[in-house]
Order: structure tokens, then C-alpha cells, then sequence
């Protein structure tokens, strides 16, 4: 189905459909919360108070202290910002670049589509996570390196899709007609092929952010991604791991933020993807 034909009666099949509408209030009120952060959270997340230390959930502190005495609820509304930009970022670049390979090999085909696909190959031969880890390893801990890694990573899932699409679209009647209209390629492949074939990939978009929340707490978990004392969710598991067994609510409230937000992105997609029409 072509993204065209849902203009029209999109905006009443969105409201007919309750997993696309549970999805995006889920992702609506994190976005919410993370722009709200500095407004609702009731105490400074990286502050520590030595005093307030391991804390059980109350009035005044509503998810209890961690072990350095900070305000857990403060540190899972700030750990929104990062992890949300983590969602975001860590597909956005990889989406980029392989949309834009996958279209000029589809497109284009022979030796350019071959060196492409050799190039996947090589990337698919090793393990998604060991690959990532060595390169964040040899860039250096942080978030900069995280989506470096992501992007040269993650791209090859898009530039499969697209390029499958593009080599099934380029023989269609529209796109010949374009052609002997004597429009250019890059119009042809940007403005006539390219929009009919990005179904499938912006399904993808949704499920592949749950991959990359999930890789980016399971890397600042490891000390490899965001670092302390900045308020981040897998930072937070990671620092309270050691107190699980006496304050609970350290681990419980930021780990309930990510699966919940993994959640509220997995609706989305699945609910896209029968909007459009695309089984995977």
C-alpha cells in the first residue's frame, strides 16, 4: 500500500484504532514529562543528601532516595530526556543512511547494488551488540560514540528494506512513465520511488527504537554509554544494583520507566504497521 493513499482517511482510521491511540499517549506523556522535568521534579537529580540515603517510597519522596540520597523520582523524570533522545537519535542516523544507500542500490542496481550488498554481508557476519561494543570501545565511552556505533551498525536493516522495495517499484507503470517523461534520476528515485517505499521502514523505525532504548541502558549499564552522576535509567539500575535486596525502589522505578517506554514504542509500530497495510 503506498503512503500516498492514506492521506484522505487517515485521521479517522487513527481514531478507530485504540493500540495506535495507547501507543502514542504513552510516548506522548514521556515526551510530556521529559519537557515538564524542570517544572514537576521536586528536588535536583544529581544532588546528593547523605542524610536521605535509601529511603523507602513516601509523600515526600514518591519512588524513595537511591543510595547517595537523591530523589529516584527526580532522577526518572530528568532519565526521560536522555533516553528518549537516546530512542530518537539511535534510529534517526542509521534510518538516514541506510534509506539513502538502499535507494541508490535499488535503483541504480549492478556493480553499485553488488559492493552494497558485499558491504552488509560483512556487517551481518558479526554479532549486532559485540560489533557495537568494539566500536564504542575504541571510540571511547559516551553517548557520541553510542550513536556512532548505532549508525554504522543499524544502517544495513534500512538499506535491506528500501532497496527491496526500490527494485519492485522501479519496474511499476508510474515509474517508467517518469522516466519517459525524461525526469531526472534523483527525481525519479527522491520524489516518485522513495515515498512509495517508506512504509515498511518507518514500521520499522518503531520496533528498531525499542532495540536501541534497550541497547542504550544495557550501555550505560556497562559504564560504556551515559555516565554518572548523570540521571539516565540504565545508569540508575547500574549504581543501585549492589542495594537491591534492602531498597527495592531504586532498580523497580527506572526499569518499569524503560520496559513502559519499549512498550509505548511496540504498540506504535504494530499499529502502524496494519494502518499501512505491512506484514512483517
Amino acid at each position: 500500500m503506498s503512503l500516498l493513499s492514506l492521506s484522505p482517511p487517515l485521521r479517522g482510521r487513527i481514531g478507530r484504532r485504540p493500540m495506535l491511540a495507547g501507543g502514542l499517549a504513552i510516548l506522548g506523556g514521556f515526551v510530556a514529562l521529559a519537557l515538564l522535568a524542570p517544572l514537576i521534579a521536586p528536588f535536583d537529580p544529581i544532588l546528593q543528601n547523605p542524610e536521605a540515603k535509601l529511603l523507602p517510597p513516601s509523600w515526600a519522596h514518591p519512588f524513595g532516595t537511591d543510595n547517595f540520597g537523591r530523589d529516584v523520582f527526580s532522577r526518572v523524570l530528568w532519565g526521560a530526556r536522555i533516553d528518549l533522545q537516546i530512542a530518537v537519535l539511535g534510529v534517526v542516523f542509521p534510518f538516514l543512511i541506510g534509506t539513502g544507500a538502499g535507494t541508490v542500490a535499488g535503483f541504480f542496481g549492478g556493480w553499485v547494488d553488488a559492493v552494497l550488498m558485499r558491504i552488509i554481508d560483512v556487517v551481518l557476519a558479526f554479532p549486532f551488540l559485540v560489533l557495537m561494543l568494539s566500536i564504542i570501545a575504541i571510540l571511547g565511552p559516551g553517548l557520541a560514540s553510542f550513536y556512532i556505533a548505532m549508525a554504522l551498525v543499524g544502517w544495513v536493516s534500512y538499506a535491506r528494506l528500501i532497496r527491496a522495495q526500490i527494485l519492485v517499484l522501479k519496474s511499476q507503470d508510474f515509474a517508467v512513465a517518469a522516466a519517459s517523461l525524461g525526469f531526472s534520476r534523483l527525481r525519479i528515485m527522491f520524489r516518485h520511488l522513495l515515498p512509495n517505499a517508506l512504509a515498511g521502514s518507518l514500521v520499522f523505525v518503531m520496533s528498531d527504537a525499542v532495540l536501541v532504548l534497550l541497547n542504550g541502558a544495557s550501555i550505560s549499564y556497562l559504564g560504556l554509554g551515559v555516565q554518572p552522576p548523570v540521571a539516565e535509567w540504565g545508569v540508575m539500575v547500574a549504581e543501585a544494583q549492589g542495594f537491591i535486596s534492602q531498597a527495592w525502589w531504586i532498580t523497580l522505578f527506572p526499569g518499569l520507566a524503560i520496559v513502559t517506554l519499549a512498550f509505548g514504542f511496540s504498540l506504535t509500530g504494530d499499529a502502524l504497521a496494519d494502518l499501512m497495510g505491512v506484514h512483517e
